[in-house]
């Protein structure tokens, strides 16, 4: 998923941990053009089949980067999130850190972004759908929802969209849960991700690495209190700006052909 996985390492800024790991990789199966192995390629597709079929969830995420200085020295910063979801156009995340403090709001007509530290938001009209209005804001706006690569009802297509190639690492432990650890390449990015063992085939830990960044930097998030049967209102998808509050307009994206007509 080169247009989300990228976007995400960009806007995470430089980030940043050298891993060197020697592993034996097995032999890979062709399928859908890309060398994933077959067993990687079924627990992907189980855990994306899964999601999908979710109507509603809660989920609590840790996201964290680190910023790699001109001086080569790495900071590390920290962007706590939470995020609710009805199917099929209701959302609602936010995200309170060290770089970051938005509430992302999606009612089914209007994208609404807010900062309630300065009070400042914005609102653009949406599409009918939660998968569209996330392809809106990322290709139009820039925006990444928190988790916003497993909200997507086929997950699966949007993660190995530039894939090379993929493997099964092993069994891992991430946050006291057993888990099967898979690990992908890509042109631009490598990831991996970690998924809970049972019948509910979970995300528990993912990590990108940017590899066309100086340092290979590396963006992960830990995926917690998952919640698959959530009390949400359909009024709390609903934005009601505070008094104070000042709406500004969307700095949107644009094509280089539209840059040139300008």
């Amino acid at each position: 998923m080169k247009k989300s996985q990228h976007a995400v390492a960009q806007s995470a800024g430089k980030i940043c941990v050298a891993v060197a790991i020697a592993l034996s990789v097995p032999a890979y199966a062709q399928t859908d053009g890309s060398n994933i192995q077959p067993q990687a390629e079924k627990l992907l597709r189980n855990m994306s089949d899964f999601l999908g079929k979710q109507q509603s969830f809660s989920v609590t995420i840790e996201n964290s980067l680190e910023v790699v200085l001109t001086s080569g020295q790495k900071l590390q910063y920290t962007a706590p999130a939470s995020l609710q979801l009805k199917r099929p156009n209701l959302l609602r995340a936010s995200r309170k850190g060290d770089l970051v403090d938005q509430d992302f709001y999606y009612d089914g007509k209007t994208l609404t972004l807010f900062s309630p530290g300065n009070a400042f938001y914005a609102t653009a009209a949406a599409p009918a759908t939660i998968d569209q209005t996330l392809d809106m804001a990322r290709d139009k706006l820039d925006i990444i929802a928190p988790g916003g690569d497993f909200i997507y009802t086929n997950s699966y297509a949007m993660l190995t969209q530039d894939v090379a190639s993929g493997f099964y690492v092993g069994k891992a432990v991430v946050g006291g849960v057993k888990c099967d650890h898979l690990a992908f390449r890509g042109k631009e990015v490598d990831w991996q991700i970690w998924i809970a063992e049972g019948s509910k085939p979970l995300p528990k830990k993912y990590v990108i690495t940017s590899k066309l960044v100086p340092g290979e930097p590396q963006f992960t998030v830990y995926i917690n209190g998952w919640n698959l049967a959530p009390r949400l209102s359909n009024m709390s998808f609903s934005f009601k700006p505070p008094k104070n509050a000042t709406r500004i307009d969307f700095l949107r994206m644009t094509t280089d052909a539209e840059s040139a007509k300008r």
